[in-house]
């Protein structure tokens, strides 16, 4: 394996997020292990019977998937330690061929298992004879599971992996199945065992143990922060500055705000922005106000807005003006929004053809009210754009709507040229920063948006707390499923009641960020002081299209219903 490993604790994440981003890193040639626990789930293997689901599963408000790994049918939920290794394997010794040792690799998980479990003081553990697994007293008259293993191997990389029971909690989902179709035996945890460990300490014997088995040139690790009580993830308070909860949630991830830039501390000379109300900037100006748009120029208070506006490029955002969340570092409205407005996709479309833009970008607000999350109104907004104007260029930038396979469907149907979603920030700032979105998440929608064949593109801020080496492998998770332009910008906290700034980056900083995106392949990096998604997006995609020529994928039309919900 000619790369390091890269080990990432993801936290919480649901089955068919993690899958796409499975598939998304399998797709290239990095060496990744991801650790996270999984909700509710139960999962199908390809030759799994049916009939080893004893209850409504779904009914009792657990997921049932059918999905391409081995085994039988398995359960997954909190308390439980999920593990995927995607990795190129070296050949089996002796073929001469390409062909991985798929035995060896299960083998060597079981060990990884086992001398975890012996770390941990659980003795009496080990292999049972043609049961694929870990199993407590496997040469007694009482053997029981405590791991299950269950992979796919195709071309030399590996995909799936294991599941370890840690929490006496995880017990109770097995009660609904018969585990992995096997009757006669049953299952167990580490607690049952009585050894009470925590998720944390599991997680750092197998990371471990797995960067000295497969890290055989190095390894990174990124954790998201642990979560600590069922409430952190409550929306950023606005109106008393950021209040305790954003502020904690900060303190956790390691941030120390006492010590951040403040508020009234003048931006250094590189941050200034000179306002210039040319005669473009008022034509675009009157263009937005006659057709009742809204633009995130305007509604984010972006420091480009002279530059872009006096160059005749805006960026449109859709479905009103109000979000469904409230991240820290965001200064759009975040009161209950307004109903979609029909007739927007057409005056989107409008403006486009007034201002004659090549590129137009289209950014759209979270919807989180909606069954579709807003995926219907953008692909309309696409349509509209196109129809008008054919021979311009679209970008989308959207949330990432809730991950519902069926609404990013929706949206990559229409066949945007450039497909945005951003990062926004380093795995471990993720739930201080934007804490309604995850990690994980962004990650899949960016994956499964490249699997369908669009030009992909993220941003990430700097100066909220994190460090280079985190930048850098969030670029690297980045280019790992795909991403081929990246954006990166210092944070400009736009109020009191938000996050505070921890730095300003140097010009220089952003030089080797630039630099260091080069290296890892992207076809285009856009990195300084003042730089926002939308940036020189033009450039962006005409770096991305040169580098990467786009194959002709059919649009298949896909149909979502966009009634209104009520939140829960």
């Amino acid at each position: 394996m000619a790369s390091s490993l890269e080990i990432r604790w993801l936290g919480r994440v649901g089955y068919n997020d993690a899958l796409a981003l499975q598939r998304g890193l399998y797709a290239g040639d990095g060496n990744y292990l991801l650790l996270l626990e999984h909700p509710k789930t139960y999962t199908l293997g390809v030759r799994a019977n049916s009939a080893n689901v004893l209850t409504d599963v779904v009914a009792e408000g657990a997921e049932l998937i059918v999905t391409d790994r081995g085994g039988d049918v398995t359960y997954h939920g909190p308390g439980q330690l999920v593990g995927y290794p995607i990795l190129s394997l070296p050949p089996k010794r002796g073929t001469g061929s390409g062909m991985a040792d798929t035995v060896a690799y299960v083998t060597s998980i079981e060990e990884l298992l086992i001398e975890t479990c012996r770390e941990l003081g659980l003795a009496d553990v080990g292999r049972l004879n043609r049961c694929t697994g870990v199993w407590v007293d496997p040469d007694g008259v009482n053997p029981r599971k405590i791991a299950a293993i269950g992979v796919k191997l195709s071309r030399a990389r590996t995909m799936h992996g294991f599941a370890l029971n840690v929490d006496s909690d995880v017990l109770d989902g097995f009660n609904s199945i018969v585990p992995c179709g096997i009757t006669d035996r049953g299952v167990t945890s580490l607690a049952a065992e009585g050894i009470n460990v925590s998720m944390r300490d599991v997680v750092e014997i197998v990371a471990h143990r797995a960067s000295a088995l497969w890290g055989t040139n190095g390894s990174h690790r990124a954790d998201a922060v642990w979560r600590t009580s069922p409430d952190d993830l409550a929306p950023f308070s606005r109106g008393a500055g950021p209040g305790t909860k954003a502020l904690g949630r900060l303190t956790a991830a390691g941030v120390d705000s006492a010590t951040a830039v403040a508020i009234s501390e003048r931006k250094p000379e590189w941050l200034r922005v000179k306002a210039d109300m040319g005669p473009e900037y008022r034509r675009l100006k009157k263009t937005v106000t006659d057709l009742n748009l809204v633009t995130v120029c305007e509604e984010a208070g972006c420091p480009n807005i002279f530059d872009c506006w006096n160059e005749g490029t805006a960026t449109f955002m859709i479905l009103g003006e109000r979000c469904t969340r409230a991240c820290g570092f965001c200064l759009v409205d975040t009161r209950f929004p307004e109903a979609p407005d029909p007739d927007e996709p057409c005056r989107v479309a409008e403006a486009v053809g007034r201002m004659h833009l090549q590129h137009a970008v289209i950014t759209m607000v979270a919807r989180d009210d909606l069954v579709d999350g807003g995926a219907v109104a953008v692909a309309a907004t696409v349509t509209a754009v196109r129809e008008r104007n054919p021979g311009t260029r679209v970008e989308v930038l959207i949330s990432d709507v809730k991950g519902e396979a069926g609404s990013l469907a929706a949206i990559f149907a229409s066949r945007p040229d450039v497909l945005n979603h951003n990062l926004e920030t380093v795995i471990r700032l993720q739930r201080a920063v934007r804490p309604s979105a995850s990690y994980a998440r962004s990650l899949s929608v960016l994956a499964r948006a490249k699997a369908a064949g669009l030009t992909t593109k993220s941003g990430i801020m700097v100066g909220l707390g994190e460090t280079g080496e985190e930048i850098h492998a969030a670029l690297r998770d980045l280019r790992a499923i795909g991403v081929e332009i990246v954006t990166i910008g210092q944070y400009l906290r736009p109020t009191s009641t938000h996050l505070p700034t921890a730095r300003w980056w140097t010009p220089e900083e952003f030089d080797a960020l630039r630099a260091y995106g080069v290296a890892l392949g992207f076809s285009h990096v856009e990195s300084s002081p003042l730089t926002r998604s939308s940036y020189h997006a033009k450039a962006g995609a005409d770096a991305a299209k040169t580098a990467n020529p786009a194959p002709v994928v059919p649009v298949v039309p896909v149909s979502i219903s966009a009634r209104r919900t009520h939140p829960a």
